[in-house]
């Protein structure tokens, strides 16, 4: 087991404007669901979630928008908030998560501070029609390559409990492999009644089982990090995802779900007796 944890925390600075329709996303406005939308969030509360994050122990705050991809606008408004937090929180490393993303907008964004670009393949290129069907899964690979050429540090991974077959997560496993991420975030899907899918039906077993896959599949990924669902899915056996292969977790809350206080994971590393990540390899 490794003893260093690396905790990340999510800033949604852009919440539930998405016009794409994936099943799996509370974001989209075609699903209506019941949760907080605003297009842009103030730079002053921006700063405070991420002084909060750092008081924490986190290395990693990503700035997340809910849309297809970049546009001019929000490429100005994710470059004004990076040049903001790189003078107050220098700590941090900045992870920007903004959809499909161009070579020249993702050199914009290197430029104004962002260190890490997360996109996600989120499921098998061949399962991905059955979940979303606005834009296509190689659109999601191409702007992952694109991160690589930018010289960003590469983050993707993908959603568990869509209702894919395990095929489909060995192949996204294998399509992730072929990337080269330094960190792989593993979610497991959370279900909203608002949603089309039905809910996760993999059991807690199933799931240590594919974090223990995703890390021996992606040997060289520097973290395997265990993201959105991870309250949901393993209750009280949180504690147990570190056995299987995991080396980090976001913190604090997630795009449109609640987390857990960041004082219980601290309380659950101490118990574990490993330690806080202080400083990105």
């Amino acid at each position: 087991m490794n003893k260093e944890i690396f905790l990340c925390s999510i800033c949604n600075i852009n919440s539930g404007t998405c016009n794409e329709d994936c099943k799996f996303c509370s974001q989209s406005v075609r699903y209506k669901a019941d949760i907080e939308r605003y297009k842009q969030k103030d730079i002053e509360i921006i700063l405070k979630e991420a002084k909060a994050a750092h008081e924490s122990g986190a290395l990693g705050f990503c700035l997340v928008t809910a849309d297809k991809g970049l546009n001019d606008k929000t490429l100005v408004f994710v470059c004004s908030i990076a040049e903001v937090l790189t003078k107050e929180v220098p700590e941090l490393r900045l992870i920007a998560c903004n959809g499909t993303a161009t070579l020249e907008q993702l050199l914009t964004l290197k430029k104004a501070g962002i260190k890490a670009y997360n996109h996600n393949l989120e499921t098998s290129k061949e399962f991905y029609e059955q979940i979303c069907t606005t834009h296509s899964w190689n659109e999601r690979y191409d702007t992952c390559k694109n991160a690589n050429e930018a010289g960003l540090v590469l983050i993707s991974g993908g959603i568990f409990g869509l209702g894919e077959k395990q095929e489909d997560r060995i192949s996204m496993l294998e399509s992730l492999k072929s990337l080269n991420p330094i960190s792989v975030p593993i979610n497991f899907y959370h279900h909203n009644e608002a949603l089309e899918l039905k809910p996760n039906s993999l059991t807690i077993d199933e799931a240590f089982e594919l974090i223990k896959l995703t890390r021996e599949m992606i040997p060289n990924a520097d973290r395997i990090m265990v993201a959105g669902g991870r309250e949901v899915m393993f209750g009280d056996r949180q504690n147990e995802i570190f056995s299987h292969g995991a080396n980090s977790i976001v913190i604090g809350n997630y795009l449109t779900t609640t987390g857990r206080a960041m004082s219980k994971d601290l309380e659950m590393l101490k118990n574990l007796n490993l330690n806080v990540a202080k400083a990105v390899k």
